[in-house]
């Protein structure tokens, strides 16, 4: 197997060297990150400025690629050829916040593996909540791993994708649904020395509908939740109805 891991939180984040130590019983693992964070920079795609991939190393000493556009750029330039062998998996994570609900359409995580599902290859995402030390992310790595190399075994439709969020301390895997977040954004207003006004989103972190079943719930019932999502956005349980009002 060769995986491509990538993440959203730069080159240096502990919990990509993580990821990658766990993956490597699986298979090659090839590194291209973001050389800064790219967190809820959401699906970007540069086309208007040259992107730029150079070696690096971890601190472990090991080779990676580090890429000047965000993780969705650096999926899509591995896979379009930057990396010449064939790529069977991509990774991204791990990233040191849950991505849940609505969060999938922000989270350079989620994108990263979106990129990949574009492409036709499996894309997972990783994250998890509440790490306050780099040793905590080895217990996350390890349960991720695992269930990378299931996805791998079985494979997913075309055009699909996992979500994966990982406790520090889990009481087993649960299936959920995408949830609903409830966002607590406040818009800060402040003046720069001219008396020019700049602004801040800034607020308290979200919470989420406890709702059984969905991400939000199983991760704070201490499950890990995997969650798989589609690309088709396509809300068919308005068709009908817009058929009716714009058609007939």
């Amino acid at each position: 197997m060769h995986i491509l891991l990538t993440n959203d939180d730069g080159v240096n984040a502990p919990g990509l060297l993580a990821m990658k130590k766990a993956l490597m019983p699986l298979g090659k693992v090839t590194v291209v990150a973001p050389s800064r964070n790219y967190s809820a920079a959401g699906h970007r795609k540069t086309m208007h400025k040259p992107l730029r991939i150079d070696e690096t190393q971890l601190a472990d000493g090991s080779a990676a690629w580090v890429c000047s556009g965000a993780p969705s750029d650096c999926v899509g330039l591995a896979l379009l050829g930057f990396i010449k062998e064939k790529v069977d998996v991509v990774v991204s994570g791990i990233n040191p916040n849950a991505n849940l609900g609505q969060d999938v359409t922000y989270s350079g995580t989620v994108t990263a593996a979106i990129e990949a599902a574009i492409a036709g290859v499996l894309g997972i995402a990783v994250s998890t909540e509440n790490i306050r030390a780099p040793e905590e992310y080895e217990p996350v790595a390890r349960v991720a791993a695992s269930i990378v190399e299931k996805i791998y075994q079985h494979g997913l439709p075309a055009n699909t994708l996992i979500n994966l969020n990982v406790p520090k301390d889990h009481k087993g895997i649960y299936i959920a649904r995408q949830g609903v977040r409830v966002y607590l954004d406040e818009l800060v207003e402040r003046r720069d020395p001219r008396n020019k006004p700049y602004y801040w989103i800034g607020g308290e972190p979200p919470s989420g509908v406890d709702d059984e079943g969905s991400d939000f719930w199983a991760m704070k019932q201490g499950y890990v939740s995997v969650t798989p999502l589609q690309l088709d956005m396509t809300a068919y349980n308005l068709v009908e109805a817009l058929e009716e009002w714009l058609i007939k």
